[in-house]
C-alpha cells in the first residue's frame, strides 16, 4: 500500500536559524512522524543563493523530506513592507499542492486552497482573543481589521477537517464563533522536544552558571534570568527591561536570545536605564545552545501582551527551570506552584518583585518540580498521539472514507 503523504505549509527555511515556536512545532511533526508516512513542506528560502520554486529531496531531524521553497526571503525575522504570509499565500496561486493530509500553520495560508482535496488540519498557535484586543497595535496586522479577519476566517475554516489551537480559550471562542463546526474543533497540547531539552543535576547546573559568568566577565555569584523569542511587539522585551531596573537583587543578569524588529529598540532602552552591564543581547542561537542557557538560568523570564502556549516555557521547564511570565496565553493555567509564577499584572514592579522571589527562594521551585510540570508536553508523546488518530484510518483501510482515499 502506498505511503500517504503529509505536506506542511507554513512560511519558514528549516534548514536556517529562525525564531519562533511555530517553525519548532513544524519541526518536530517532522522529526517525530512515523515511518508510513511520506512528508513534503513547502516553505520559504531564506539563504540568498538556495534554489526556489522546485522540488528538493533533502533530510531533516533524520528524516527524508521533500522541500519546495516559493520565493527567498531573507532575515525573515524583521519586518517587511509585504507581509510574509501575504507573499506566501499569493505564492500558492495556480499551484495544487493537495496531499492525503496537509498542515496549515497560518489561516492566510489557506487563502486559494478550499477547493484542494485532503484532509487539512490548522493549528492556531494564539489566543485570537486576546490577540485582537492586546495593546501592541503593531504586534498583529489584522488587529486593526477584526471585521475583515472575522469574515475571512468564516469563509476559510470550512475547509478544514479539524482546527487544533493550543490555547484553551481560543479553543472555546472558536466553537462560540463557529457552532456548526464545533465537532472539529479541539484543544491540543503544545509540545517539546525532550532529546534536546532535559535537566542536569545541581552540581552541573551551578558548574555551568559559574562558566557562563566567567565567559561574561561577571561574579561568580551572578544569577541569570533568561529570555528567548522573537523581539516583537507581542513579546513586549521593552517590558523586560524596565523590570530588570526594578528588580532588587544585585545579582541578576538578563540574558536575551532573539532577534527581530525591536533590536534596536531594545538596546536604546537598555542604554538609557543604565543597565548595559546588567543584560547581554545574544541574538538568534540554535536549540542546542538555548537549551544549554535553559540548564544555567535560575529563571526563564515572558512579558508577553498575549500568548498561546509558548513551547519556551515547556523547554525551560523540561530543563528543570522555573518560569516567571505575565497573565497571557496558556501558561498561567499549566504552570504548578512549585515550578514558576505569574504576574497579576504588567507592572514592571509587579514583575520584579516575582523575578526577585524566584532568585531568593529556589527552594521553593525545584529542579525537579518543573520537569514534572513539562513531562506530560513531551512531543513524542503529544505529536504521537496526533499521528495515531491522523492515520488510523490508513492503517485500517476498511474504515477510510471514500471520499478521502487520495491517490
Amino acid at each position: 500500500m502506498k505511503k500517504p503523504v503529509l505536506t506542511i505549509f507554513y512560511q519558514f527555511d528549516p534548514w536556517q536559524s529562525s525564531i519562533g515556536g511555530i517553525q519548532t512545532v513544524a519541526r518536530n511533526f517532522i522529526k517525530y512522524a512515523p515511518e508510513d508516512l511520506a512528508l513534503r513542506l513547502v516553505g520559504i528560502e531564506s539563504s540568498i543563493d538556495g534554489p526556489v520554486g522546485r522540488w528538493q529531496r533533502r533530510e531533516l531531524a533524520g528524516r527524508t523530506v521533500d522541500f519546495l521553497p516559493l520565493f527567498r526571503r531573507v532575515d525573515d525575522d524583521r519586518r517587511h513592507w509585504i507581509p510574509t504570509s501575504v507573499r506566501y499565500a499569493l505564492g500558492l496561486w495556480r499551484s495544487s499542492l493537495a496531499s492525503d493530509f496537509m498542515h496549515f500553520h497560518r489561516l492566510e495560508a489557506a487563502l486559494l486552497t478550499r477547493h484542494w482535496p485532503g484532509h487539512k488540519t490548522l493549528f492556531v498557535h494564539n489566543d485570537i482573543h486576546q490577540q485582537m484586543r492586546s495593546s501592541a497595535v503593531q504586534g498583529i496586522l489584522w488587529r486593526r481589521f477584526p471585521g475583515l479577519y472575522f469574515a475571512l476566517e468564516g469563509w476559510l475554516l470550512p475547509q478544514f477537517a479539524q482546527v487544533l489551537s493550543c490555547n484553551s480559550e481560543s479553543t472555546a471562542l472558536y466553537q462560540r464563533r463557529y457552532p456548526q463546526l464545533a465537532d472539529r474543533i479541539a484543544f491540543v497540547r503544545n509540545s517539546f522536544d525532550d532529546e534536546v531539552f532535559f535537566p542536569v543535576p545541581a552540581a552541573e547546573r551551578d558548574r555551568l552558571r559559574r562558566q557562563q559568568a566567567r565567559r561574561l566577565g561577571l561574579p561568580d555569584d551572578t544569577q541569570f534570568l533568561l529570555f528567548a523569542g522573537r523581539l516583537h511587539p507581542q513579546k513586549d522585551p521593552l517590558l523586560l527591561l524596565r523590570s530588570l531596573a526594578l528588580t532588587a537583587d544585585p545579582r541578576a543578569h538578563l540574558l536575551v536570545a532573539g532577534d527581530g524588529e525591536l533590536a534596536a529598540a531594545l538596546t536604546a532602552e537598555r542604554d538609557r536605564l543604565g543597565l548595559s552591564q546588567r543584560v547581554t543581547l545574544l541574538g538568534s542561537l540554535e536549540q542546542d545552545a538555548l537549551a544549554h542557557l535553559h540548564r544555567l538560568a535560575s529563571a526563564f523570564v515572558l512579558t508577553s501582551a498575549y500568548e498561546g502556549l509558548p513551547l519556551v516555557v515547556l523547554e525551560a521547564l523540561a530543563c528543570g527551570t522555573p518560569v516567571v511570565t505575565t497573565d497571557a496565553g496558556e501558561t498561567p493555567r499549566l504552570l504548578r506552584p512549585d515550578a514558576g509564577l505569574v504576574c497579576g499584572d504588567r507592572d514592571p514592579a509587579t514583575i520584579a518583585a516575582a523575578w526577585d522571589t524566584v532568585l531568593r527562594h529556589p527552594e521553593r521551585f525545584p529542579s525537579h518540580a518543573c520537569v514534572a510540570n513539562a513531562r506530560p508536553y513531551s512531543a513524542r508523546t503529544v505529536i504521537g498521539a496526533i499521528y495515531d488518530a491522523m492515520l488510523c484510518p490508513w492503517r485500517r483501510p476498511d474504515q477510510l472514507p471514500a471520499e478521502r482515499a487520495y491517490t
